[in-house]
């Protein structure tokens, strides 16, 4: 198979292009530095093509593995003709190569096996024939009678067996019916009598028959799901007329033959007992994977958001992890992390300590200064919120007339705090304090940068994602894995300051490599360059030119080193700076003018050929030299800071407020209004131009509160 004519008709892009990406993949080039500095190579293919290219290419040499398999075994059968190998090169995916397959590949013993061993196999031949002849049935099948078959009746049940399974065996009849089942079929979803559903989960899918091709991903999941906890009975079903007709195009009984009567029998059988079985499983297995390949990008996608979200540089931060019986788990950390102080206060059930709980939150803001308080959304947040409000009013209160000082706060989302809690890593970085307060550290920094906190988790626990734990793990892991490297070499990483966990993601590195980075550092002290890097153990030319581009090294010898310029055209920008009659220390502001005034004497695409570079290559070098250190996270819009709490009763049909996105869904977003509950805007209300993202600020308006469910139904406002 041509891979890259393959993919490129898949992708709508260039054989050149695939040819090309596939050659740099294959020379093991990693998928953030192809995207970034071989975009002349590949015609300029972002991160989302090359990762789509990366996929279908696996998919296409797994099978071609399987083709070869296949192909092998038939022949080791003595059963490959000319005719049967070319169906089975030309067979273009998976389904299609196992229908081939499928009268080949070793079964179980079978019926129609055993009936083959009795001698049948010429009866059933006379079946499959439909002649017509003048001979009575038991003429026809008394030359097959012996010890082993004792009667005629024996003799036509075991020639009707290997009949039926010859029909299921055949591959164009199987393509069809499949085809129709997806097509029409339909999937019927019954509540299993004895089953337990106390809080009423699929009470949707108790009584419920949808046409395939109607259902929705997040339906499909669901009854998965269902169906998995033994509450719900699911069967897919085909109409008599798709799957006879299927069968009949292929295996026509001719109605003149006596022996029309048992191919009808053989085919009924074949349907019911053989072919609708391995159908309803191949629609379902085609209905999950695509429901969890659905699932997968909906949980990429919210990722990518939230680990975009911008940072909230320069503020001293105490962070609540908030709990009951156990207490608050309280934790300062100053603008750069760096943890100030821990402490636990009491103010809830059952110890009611309120007071004293102020008074010892108080005593950290005034002693630290602190600008922002942040309390995690779990057990106890709201009741905690509203005690950081009262303490807010106070500190506002106590503030000396004309200060601009002003303390505010916000929830965030502690999804995975407790697992990055017990991890080695949080041991290594905090091994002198206790877990729940780890917990609590983590809470504060997630909103100085959330990428650097996020990535210390597991990203299946960040808690973005629906039915996470019921697709398919390695493919999940794989995914997500892919979207935080993307979003770490899109910002970049400071390489004297980043964790571990940070650095494992850069392009060419790796747990391995990010250890032995970070105790280079702390041996040696910051590294001045990007070049000494490559002192590191371990760290070879090949990583070193992937991961140069996206580490930053800030205030170090050369000001280029700061950049996403990667140093193979260190040359490049020297000369074109030159051109402009500056250089790499020249201020950013007198930077700027003088390369603006160099593009309006000389277009991109000539001063590209005068310096032998790409021009996508020369016109990101022009970017960073414009734009120096830029945070491609500055442009998403901030968190919404709140001074006060808002409770549901407060709500009323018709009030508008502003919301932060905190998850999108099939059916809709959940948007964090200040309130214990996250409201949900259905995907009804959102216009079909919007596109939501995680951390999205956005304008709505109550339509619905249900006090007793916990339910707050939003609409869009038109900002």
């Amino acid at each position: 198979m041509d891979f890259a004519a393959h993919i490129a008709e898949q992708l709508s892009i260039r054989v050149q292009q695939a040819s090309a990406a596939i050659e740099l993949l294959d020379s093991q080039n990693t998928i953030p530095f192809i995207s970034r500095y071989r975009k002349e190579a590949t015609g300029g293919l972002d991160e989302e093509q090359l990762r789509q290219l990366s996929e279908l290419l696996d998919k296409l040499r797994a099978l071609e593995d399987r083709r070869e398999v296949i192909l092998k075994s038939i022949l080791e059968q003595d059963k490959l003709s000319p005719e049967l190998e070319q169906q089975i090169r030309a067979a273009t995916t998976l389904t299609a190569l196992e229908d081939l397959y499928q009268p080949y590949k070793p079964k179980r013993r079978t019926r129609a096996m055993a009936a083959r061993e009795k001698g049948l196999q010429g009866l059933a031949d006379i079946i499959l024939e439909q002649v017509v002849t003048s001979q009575t049935m038991d003429e026809l099948a008394a030359p097959y009678v012996n010890e082993n078959v004792p009667s005629v009746e024996d003799a036509w049940a075991g020639a009707r067996d290997i009949v039926a399974e010859t029909i299921s065996d055949h591959a164009e009849v199987r393509s069809a019916i499949r085809q129709k089942a997806l097509q029409w079929g339909s999937l019927l979803c019954e509540k299993i009598e004895a089953a337990e559903d106390l809080r009423g989960i699929y009470q949707l899918y108790y009584q419920l028959e949808l046409r395939i091709d109607k259902l929705r991903p997040h339906q499909v999941l669901a009854i998965n799901r269902g169906e998995s906890d033994k509450v719900l009975r699911v069967k897919v079903t085909v109409p008599e007329r798709d799957w006879l007709g299927a069968i009949e195009t292929y295996f026509r009984v001719n109605p003149r033959s006596a022996l029309a009567g048992q191919l009808r029998m053989a085919v009924a059988d074949s349907a019911e007992r053989l072919l609708l079985p391995a159908i309803e499983r191949d629609v379902r297995r085609k209905l999950t994977e695509e429901a969890e390949t659905h699932a997968i990008h909906v949980f990429a996608q919210n990722l990518r958001a939230l680990l975009n979200q911008p940072p909230l540089a320069g503020h001293t931060v105490l962070g609540i992890d908030p709990g009951f019986r156990t207490g608050c788990k309280v934790a300062v950390v100053g603008p750069t992390g760096k943890l100030y102080e821990t402490t636990t206060i009491y103010p809830h059930e059952p110890q009611k300590q309120r007071e004293k709980s102020i008074q010892a939150l108080a005593l950290l803001v005034e002693r630290y200064q602190v600008t922002l308080i942040t309390i995690g959304n779990g057990t106890a947040s709201r009741e905690t919120e509203q005690l950081v409000v009262e303490l807010i009013r106070a500190a506002e209160a106590a503030q000396p007339a004309g200060s601009t000082r002003k303390l505010k706060y916000l929830i965030v989302n502690e999804a995975g705090a407790s697992v990055y809690s017990a991890s080695p890593l949080a041991r290594a970085e905090f091994p002198d304090l206790d877990v729940s307060l780890r917990g609590a550290a983590s809470i504060a920094r997630r909103i100085q940068d959330p990428l650097a906190e996020l990535v210390k988790i597991d990203p299946k626990s960040i808690g973005v994602g629906m039915y996470q734990h019921d697709v398919d793990q390695k493919q999940l892991a794989a995914s997500l894995a892919g979207v935080v490297e993307s979003v770490v070499n899109q910002v970049g990483v400071d390489v004297n300051t980043a964790s571990p966990a940070l650095l494992t993601y850069v392009a060419g590195i790796g747990p391995k490599l990010a250890e032995r980075i970070v105790s280079y550092r702390d041996e040696n002290g910051a590294f001045p360059s990007r070049a000494e890097v490559r002192q590191v153990p371990g760290l070879g030319p090949k990583a070193f030119e992937q991961a140069a581009g996206f580490l930053r090294v800030r205030d170090g010898e050369n000001p280029l080193d700061a950049s996403a310029i990667h140093p193979e055209s260190y040359g490049v920008a020297q000369t074109v700076l030159s051109k402009a009659g500056l250089s790499v220390h020249t201020p950013p502001a007198e930077r700027r003018a003088g390369l603006e005034m160099l593009l309006q004497k000389q277009a991109i695409q000539d001063l590209a050929s005068e310096l032998h570079t790409g021009e996508p290559t020369l016109a990101d070098i022009f970017e960073q030299l414009i734009r120096p250190g830029r945070d491609p996270r500055q442009d998403l819009p901030a968190p919404i800071l709140r001074t006060d709490v808002l409770k549901m009763e407060d709500l009323v049909a018709g009030m508008r407020l502003k919301g932060t996105v905190r998850n999108v869904v099939d059916f809709g977003a959940f948007i964090d209004i200040g309130v214990k509950q996250d409201g949900l805007l259905h995907r009804s209300q959102v216009p079909r131009a919007a596109e939501l993202s995680v951390g999205d600020v956005i304008d709505v308006q109550i339509l619905k509160v249900e006090l007793e469910r916990g339910r707050i139904s939003l609409g869009w406002v038109n900002s």
